[in-house]
């Protein structure tokens, strides 16, 4: 799965991602600097199960640092979205055709109000993050709105005369977006106003779907940035009364890019995510250094952490409802084939089964399955077995 980071020109989008990923990216004030997406990795943080069994893991695929694995996930750093971006204003279509391929987005909004709507600098408290996101909102439904309104009538003739399902032909419309087929048909079960046949919708019948089905495929967790300007929390207040659907971050990417960089340096023991940090190296920072430190720790008091880390993880685990699932080959040494002890971790969806774990380790394994064990259990499973968060699995299947 690929996470998106979306929002307008000038919030910290690129420091954000920088924070995450610790690749150096332009980063300025000036709209736009951001014109291909910037892609990297970062990782998200889960129970490792060495200590369920008490052995020591060889972790193949990702770290494992004091029973928690930090596993591996990709993401991108779109351009900035202005207003109007649906209708090809700025780099509208450039970003939005680059946000086909996301599974979730994080978006990234100035807390403070130090940026108008358009991403220019302003006084702090001016710029909106609220109508930001009702913005970026609208700038994604109307381009999905588009996409389906362009062809409508031919859609709704499909449908009617040559009696093709529905859900087919929307999905088939949709593909492009990368949208799996059961979020179209749990829009359309949903609610009543979308058992009328296909003619029958309005406009806003059509806009009231794209706005479900953008919600329940692309989930999106707002990072409500600068924190550490005072009028943030007044307005972060303000986002989590306006939009209750939403998971709402305080993040400080500016501190969370200082710390993982002085982290990197060795001068200071930081884990991402943390509500702290221990200087090791003091004789290694310069006064300017010290101060800035000083102002991080003050972050990590008043909000607990800076927020970054927590905005990944929250899209993945909560959001897009991942969970971890560790495949052994040898369901008594907890082992691969080469002796590696809880070698990888695979992260899948809520509701996938063992079949579903084992294409994604190998299409050959999904094609001849037999059968899987529960490693903690002892039991031997079948392929439609519901997968649980933290489960050992061990697929068995045919040569």
């Amino acid at each position: 799965m690929i996470s998106g980071i979306i929002g307008k020109t000038n919030v910290g989008k690129s420091t954000f991602f920088s924070a995450l990923t610790l690749l150096s990216v332009k980063i300025s004030n000036v709209p736009f600097t951001t014109i291909e997406p910037n892609k990297g990795v970062t990782n998200i943080r889960v129970r490792c199960v060495c200590r369920d069994f008490s052995v020591k893991d060889n972790p193949m695929n990702s770290l494992c640092i004091n029973g928690i694995r930090w596993v591996p996930i990709e993401i991108i750093d779109v351009a900035g979205l202005v207003p109007g971006a649906h209708k090809g204003k700025g780099l509208g279509n450039k970003f939005l055709d680059d946000l086909r391929q996301v599974d979730g987005f994080i978006h990234v909004v100035d807390a403070a109000g130090s940026t108008d709507i358009s991403g220019n600098p302003c006084e702090i408290g001016k710029g909106d993050p609220v109508e930001d996101i009702k913005f970026v909102e609208n700038e994604i439904t109307m381009w999905i709105f588009q996409i389906l309104k362009k062809d409508w009538d031919k859609l709704v003739k499909r449908v009617l005369q040559v009696k093709e399902d529905p859900v087919s032909v929307l999905y088939e419309r949709l593909a492009g977006l990368m949208i799996d087929k059961k979020f179209i048909t749990s829009v359309l079960k949903g609610d009543a106003i979308f058992e009328k046949n296909l003619d029958k919708w309005s406009d806003q019948d059509i806009l009231e779907f794209v706005n479900r089905l953008r919600r329940i495929s692309k989930p999106m967790v707002i990072a409500a940035n600068k924190i550490d300007i005072p009028k943030a929390e007044e307005n972060i207040e303000r986002l989590r009364n306006t939009f209750k659907e939403y998971s709402i971050i305080p993040c400080s990417a500016e501190a969370e890019l200082l710390l993982r960089l002085a982290a990197k340096k060795g001068i200071i023991n930081y884990m991402p995510g943390d509500s702290t940090f221990e200087i090791i190296r003091g004789e290694a920072l310069t006064d300017k250094q010290r101060n800035a430190l000083m102002k991080v720790r003050d972050v990590l008091m008043s909000w607990g952490s800076t927020g970054v880390q927590q905005a990944i993880e929250t899209l993945y685990r909560k959001e897009l409802k991942m969970i971890a699932v560790f495949p052994v080959e040898n369901a008594t040494k907890l082992t691969d084939h080469k002796g590696n002890v809880l070698p990888d971790v695979i992260l899948l969806q809520e509701g996938s089964t063992a079949i579903d774990l084992a294409y994604k380790i190998h299409s050959d394994l999904g094609k001849n399955f037999i059968f899987a064990i529960n490693v903690k259990t002892g039991q031997r499973i079948g392929e439609n077995y519901i997968l649980k968060d933290g489960d050992v699995i061990k697929i068995v299947a045919g040569k």
